[in-house]
Parts: structure tokens; C-alpha cells; sequence
């Protein structure tokens, strides 16, 4: 039976973790907000049925439709993206909008958040049909193709950075607000020394400062490359908690076990980092990793000085886009193009040996983190949805 007091939300986006993450982080904080005021939130979340979005809705119990849908394959020369494929995929666009449109005239949403990926489209588009608001939350610095389709039927558009207003198109700018994108708050509550028992990092020498690196769940080969070549050197100047990737793991230890004992105790290697994540973060003094928009969140509402290695296919080159927009600001550093291991040392050597020096970056990144981005983003879908 339907609640007729509930607030009513529709949920779309998906395909990665950076558009799924921060709509489940929404609709989390949502409902606590909610249930605090004595009301109960309905959602429903639509989406693919092999996207990710379709796994975190399931295991979060959260009522999921799909509708059909279109990828548009980006190619830097515009020509080539008018191929067999593409053309293929963009006419199941109408069929999509036709089946998301039945979903939300059905499902009746006070509001309607879309967070990016081609998934979205129809829905978004079904929004401004059935006359229903729709609130974008965009996680790079400039819109991504969805979020750039959208945003002419959006009431709210929603960015991570105030240097991403000035990038959107002129005729939707007074529509923008600066939210941040949502992290989980999980991740600010990390502490160092439960990290160290977790992980059995007995060995570390607390002295020196410890290195963060990481490549994503799946590990990132171009790091830990790099990281590899440096490690003899790495490892006299600081502790070492790598993460990378379950398919690399042996290797990594199979050359760890070269190195000089005091230097091997250093050094920590790891498939995949889980429910830890915080407390690593936490006692990170240094983190080396891709530059994805939910890394830059969480990183950044840390206060975590960090050297990016961006990775060179991410659509429309958002994570080099993501990573000088922090290095211009003092507050981490880029490795664009071919990354050696010298100039790693060169990005990493003054950090590690100069505590002022990553204090400095720490405050600069810190200013541009925004750890209350979800209820802020809550409070648009609110205020969206009051009209």
C-alpha cells in the first residue's frame, strides 16, 4: 500500500561507483533527515540490469527498475562518433524514455535526482514530461554527457566545484548550486591506529610518514609500476600501504621479498582495502592514486595531500581535468602523460621529507573538500521538490 505521507523519490544514474555512490549516499542521508522529521522516504531507482547501480540497489534494498537505454562511445574526433554502434544505441533512447515515462507517471516522485551516466537520460528526460523537478548532481568539474543533455529540463543543477559554474551553459547558470559531491561518513571517521591493528602494520615505523597508494578496487598497473620501480627508494623515506588490485598481489610480494628486512616490514601490500578504508585514510600522511571525482571528495574533505596519477581514458579526460583543477590550487599534485618512476620521486621526495610542506597542501585541499556535500544535496532535493 502506498504511504501517502511519504516523501517520494526517483533515482537515476549509474554504470560506475562515481555516479552510484553519491546517489546511495543521498538517499541515505535523506532518509535520516526524514525519519527525524517522523516521515518515511519511498524510492525507486532506475537504472540497467548490468550496470552497477543495479547490484547496490539490490543489496541496499532498494526498489529497482530498468529502462532501455543508449552509450555514446566518445572519440576526439567528432566524426567518429557517428558509428554503427552509436547510432544503434541512441534509437533505444525514445523506446527508454517511453518506459521511464510509464515509471514516473506511475511512481508519482516529488523529485527526481539524476547523477550522471547514459542511464540517466531517459529518466531525466521522462521527468520533464511528467512535469515532475529534477535535480542533477554532477561530480567532475565539467558536466559530463548526461548531466550536458539534462540540463536544460533541470530545476536544480547541482556541482561539486564553484569552478564548474562558470563551465556550464549560460542559459542554465542561475539554475547552479554548489553542493560538493556526497561522501560516505563513514570515511571521516577513520583513526590511524585501528588501521595499524587491522592490517598488522606492527612494523611501520611511526616516525616517518605513511604512503597511501591505491588504483581503484581493481588496482591500477600503470601505478603500481611506478611504484614498484621506486620502492627500494620509497621505502627509506616512509611507510607504505599498497593497494592493488587482487591480480597483482603475489608479484608485488614475490619482489617485496628482495628487499632488506627493515625495509620489507615497511611495506604492506594488498589486493583490496574494505571496511578499513577510513582508517587507512586516516593514517595516511601522503595518498598516491587516480583522480576519479569520488576520490577527490573524499581526499579533499580529509585534508589528504595527494600526487595523482590520472588515468588517460576516463571519458571526456575528467581525471586530468579533476587533477590540475587541484594542483593549480596548491593542493595536490598531477602526473600527467608518461609517468617514470624519477618523476615520481620528484613529486613525492619534498612531501615526504617536509612536514610543513604537506601541512600546507593538507589546508589547501582541505578548502576545497566539502564533507556536508550530502546534506546539501538533500536540501536542493527538498527545496526542488517544495517547489
Amino acid at each position: 500500500m502506498r504511504n501517502v505521507d511519504a516523501f517520494r523519490l526517483v533515482v537515476t544514474g549509474g554504470g560506475t561507483g562515481g555516479h552510484t555512490y553519491p546517489a546511495l549516499t543521498a538517499i541515505r542521508t535523506l532518509q535520516r533527515r526524514l525519519s527525524a522529521e517522523g516521515r518515511a522516504l519511498d524510492v525507486l531507482w532506475i537504472g540497467t540490469a548490468d550496470g552497477l547501480e543495479a547490484r547496490v540497489a539490490a543489496t541496499e534494498g532498494i526498489p529497482f527498475a530498468t529502462v532501455a537505454t543508449g552509450k555514446v562511445r566518445r572519440a576526439k574526433n567528432p566524426l567518429k562518433m557517428v558509428s554503427a554502434a552509436n547510432v544503434k544505441d541512441m534509437a533505444r533512447v525514445p523506446l527508454g524514455v517511453a518506459q521511464a515515462r510509464k515509471l514516473v507517471a506511475g511512481f508519482g516522485p516529488d523529485v527526481v535526482l539524476a547523477t550522471g551516466g547514459y542511464v540517466a537520460v531517459p529518466t531525466g528526460l521522462a521527468a520533464r514530461v511528467c512535469r515532475r523537478p529534477l535535480v542533477l548532481h554532477e561530480q567532475t568539474v565539467r558536466l559530463g554527457l548526461a548531466n550536458h543533455k539534462l540540463a536544460g529540463s533541470a530545476t536544480r543543477i547541482a556541482v561539486s566545484s564553484k569552478s564548474s559554474v562558470p563551465l556550464l551553459p549560460e542559459r542554465v547558470r542561475g539554475r547552479a548550486v554548489v553542493t560538493g559531491n556526497p561522501i560516505r561518513p563513514e570515511v571521516l571517521a577513520g583513526q590511524a591506529d585501528n588501521a595499524v591493528r587491522a592490517l598488522g602494520l606492527h612494523a611501520f615505523e611511526r616516525r616517518l610518514p605513511t604512503v597511501y597508494v591505491t588504483g581503484g578496487a581493481q588496482g591500477a598497473q600503470q601505478i603500481n609500476d611506478v611504484v614498484r620501480d621506486t620502492l627500494p627508494w620509497l621505502l627509506q623515506q616512509a611507510n607504505v600501504v599498497h593497494q592493488c588490485g587482487p591480480d597483482n598481489v603475489a608479484e608485488l610480494r614475490r619482489q617485496a621479498g628482495a628487499l632488506p628486512p627493515a625495509s620489507a616490514g615497511r611495506y604492506h601490500v594488498t589486493g583490496f582495502v574494505g571496511p578499513e578504508l577510513p582508517d587507512v585514510l586516516a593514517l595516511a600522511d601522503v595518498v598516491v592514486s587516480r583522480s576519479g571525482a569520488g576520490t577527490l571528495a573524499e581526499l579533499t574533505a580529509l585534508g589528504k595531500p595527494a600526487v595523482f596519477v590520472p588515468l588517460a581514458s576516463a571519458a571526456g579526460d575528467e581525471q586530468a581535468h579533476n587533477a590540475r583543477h587541484l594542483e593549480q590550487a596548491g593542493a595536490a599534485l598531477a602526473l600527467l602523460g608518461d609517468v617514470t618512476a624519477g618523476r615520481l620521486k620528484d613529486a613525492l621526495g619534498p612531501l615526504l621529507a617536509d612536514p610543513a610542506l604537506r601541512a600546507t597542501m593538507a589546508e589547501r585541499a582541505r578548502a576545497h573538500g566539502r564533507p556536508d556535500a550530502a546534506e546539501r544535496l538533500v536540501e536542493v532535493l527538498v527545496s526542488a521538490a517544495s517547489g
